[in-house]
């Protein structure tokens, strides 16, 4: 988790959400990312879907057995869908969403009995960096709207 929110810290200090993720596979890192929505004007551009993307380029196919993913935020059901088609064998979340997050909190996407695949969810790594990290960033984000009115 200490390496997700390494890549969280890089969004944040580009002006991003800082969420940030890492996948692993037999204990070595083989995909990174960190939110670039606003850099690359792309809503899909989230850290998940990057380090996925990743990921599925180094291992040469786009499912990915037996990898994690470690993740700061819970995610958004786009990319609970695409950790759900890439076959993520595990997710391990810092902080929970309770507006918009997919793996528990107001869906569970990656849990569904319906779907092809169930992922592994562990939550609670790191919480209070990850949590305190999210925190500061939105406080600082309504204190700049505040001003500007």
């Amino acid at each position: 988790m200490a390496e997700a929110i390494a890549e969280a810290k890089k969004a944040e200090d580009n002006g991003e959400v800082p969420v940030g993720a890492v996948i692993e596979k037999d204990g070595v890192i083989i995909g990174r990312g960190h939110n670039l929505t606003e850099a690359a004007k792309d809503p899909t551009a989230h850290a998940e879907m990057i380090a996925i993307r990743e990921a599925a380029l180094k291992l040469g196919g786009w499912r990915l057995p037996g990898c994690s993913l470690y993740v700061t935020l819970e995610p958004c059901a786009m990319c609970a869908g695409a950790m759900v088609l890439a076959r993520i064998k595990r997710l391990v979340i810092g902080t929970m969403d309770p507006k918009s997050g997919a793996c528990g909190s107001v869906f569970n996407v990656v849990r569904e009995q319906r779907l092809n695949h169930l992922i592994e969810v562990e939550t609670g790594i790191m919480t209070a960096e990850c949590e305190s990290m999210i925190k500061a960033f939105f406080k600082e984000r309504r204190k700049l709207i505040y001003e500007e009115n």
